[in-house]
């Protein structure tokens, strides 16, 4: 984007809730299924089926309220949203309007959150991008496009589904990408969602808009719809606000309209253009009272958890770890929760956090696994850190004995006295040790009394070379030191 122009950026963002059933009926809720299994009158829209409210949507959407910092309204209601598409069956949604579940609150934009490309000229840190609802309503279902028909699957249909709708105070495409990707950390921690894009379970719409330094105003808002990756996302803002700025220095005028993003032309493409707003003339459902969130709101309270930034900063502190480890290892819940495991107790928990972030997640990367398919009991890592810490093994052969345990699932303590790898530490052993090597090696000896410092690494090498690898490279340092002054 040009340096004379801002972008403005607000997101819609469209979430299915991990419930086993329906908004508003007992269907189950399954990604996958055959089509048109999981359907019932009430999901089809047949005359005179009447929707019962899903309570464990509703105390999930207030719980994500809480962990976003919303207001949750003491009273909310379902409104009926008109209008006509074939995936809509009744021809109108239940959603909410006028009196949503949660107003305001704010996404924490924290700085691993950006794409690694980008987070080392981070515009604005520690941003928080506020919110200005969060609503619930029922899911449509999904058409599919065939070459000469259309077919419909109503699976979807009915599944509770949370509109979290920002302000539009993201300024760029990697904003956009740091906001999606807290926000979803967040979701999934909540276990409000598994917020898949892949499976549809995240949907997002953008409303973006270009204008020049100098102007107040905001530009014309064009919006792109269902994106379906992170990525995506910033790919398509990229180009489209590049492609608005075009216009306008060609001479040209921006109209109000919907795009799609089109993955493989790398380009948005036009869909309709939007002259006005679409009434949906919107009333309060005959079907459906009104809801007192105070009522279960007590226990929504007691699910908040520790949520990823509250994590990072834990980590940091308790466990004596860097931003980027913390950051990385509370990124996944399951790879948080084996490194706590592994830490509890541990002489030095850096030590671990570099084994599990270097070692074994390099490891598992290469066998395709996940940390839920590690074999490792977490004690073993606090054995082996333990271990190195205490001198018995060098790093080197910590290596050695992790690749072994990745592999055989043994402990740490049987795979050092298969392979004889204890790390000698005996005094007498190393000075003996070191003794020969200033013996055999005159001009290195000679090249370190004339003030050639580097030379005793050589002689280092000596020892570990001699020691079959054995030698605690800590102590023959200061030995050798003694011995040549």
């Amino acid at each position: 984007m040009k340096s004379d122009y801002i972008g403005t950026i607000g997101l819609e963002v469209h979430v299915q809730l991990r419930t086993r059933t329906k908004m508003f009926c007992g269907c189950a809720v399954e990604f996958g299924g055959e089509p048109n299994i999981h359907i019932c009158p009430v999901c089809l829209g047949l005359p005179g089926a009447l929707p019962v409210m899903n309570l464990e949507a509703l105390k999930m959407t207030a719980l994500t309220g809480l962990i976003l910092n919303c207001q949750i309204a003491p009273i909310c209601n379902f409104d009926r949203k008109n209008y006509f598409y074939p995936d809509m069956p009744k021809n109108y949604q239940i959603s909410q309007y006028d009196l949503p579940l949660c107003l305001a609150g704010e996404v924490p934009l924290h700085n691993l959150a950006y794409p690694k490309d980008a987070q080392r000229n981070i515009r604005n840190p520690g941003k928080r991008v506020h919110l200005v609802r969060i609503h619930l309503e029922e899911d449509v279902a999904k058409s599919f496009h065939f070459e000469s028909s259309t077919g419909i699957d109503f699976n979807r249909a009915g599944t509770p589904l949370m509109e979290i709708v920002s302000e539009p105070e993201i300024e760029s495409p990697e904003e956009a990408f740091a906001y999606l990707t807290s926000l979803r950390q967040a979701l999934v921690y909540a276990g409000v969602s598994d917020a898949d894009m892949e499976k549809g379970q995240l949907r997002c719409d953008c409303n973006v808009s270009v204008r020049r330094s100098s102007e107040k105003k905001f530009g014309t808002k064009i919006e792109l719809k269902n994106l379906n990756s992170i990525s995506g996302v910033r790919r398509a803002l990229a180009f489209e606000i590049d492609r608005q700025i075009e216009v306008i220095e060609q001479g040209g005028t921006l109209q109000q309209e919907t795009r799609r993003w089109d993955d493989d032309l790398g380009q948005t493409v036009l869909m309709r253009i939007k002259e006005s707003a679409h009434d949906y003339r919107y009333f309060p459902d005959p079907d459906l009272l009104p809801v007192q969130t105070e009522i279960f709101m007590d226990e929504v309270r007691g699910r908040v958890p520790e949520l990823p930034w509250e994590k990072r900063e834990r980590f940091m502190k308790q466990y004596g770890i860097s931003e980027y480890d913390a950051g990385v290892l509370a990124d996944d819940t399951a790879l948080a929760a084996y490194f706590e495991s592994a830490a509890a107790g541990a002489r030095r928990p850096k030590t671990i956090a570099n084994y599990v972030l270097n070692d074994l997640l390099s490891a598992l990367g290469t066998t395709g696994e996940s940390i839920a398919d590690c074999k490792i009991p977490t004690k073993y890592f606090r054995q082996l850190a333990d271990f190195v810490e205490e001198g018995k093994i060098s790093g080197k052969q910590a290596k050695e004995v992790f690749s072994a345990m990745f592999l055989s699932g043994k402990d740490p303590a049987s795979i050092i006295e298969e392979k004889g790898l204890r790390q000698e530490s005996d005094l007498d052993a190393l000075e003996q040790l070191c003794r020969q090597v200033i013996e055999a090696n005159a001009k290195s000896v000679e090249d370190f009394k004339a003030g050639k410092g580097a030379a005793i690494n050589f002689l280092k090498g000596q020892v570990m070379k001699l020691s079959k690898g054995k030698a605690n490279p800590n102590l023959i340092n200061g030995i050798l030191t003694k011995l040549l002054g």
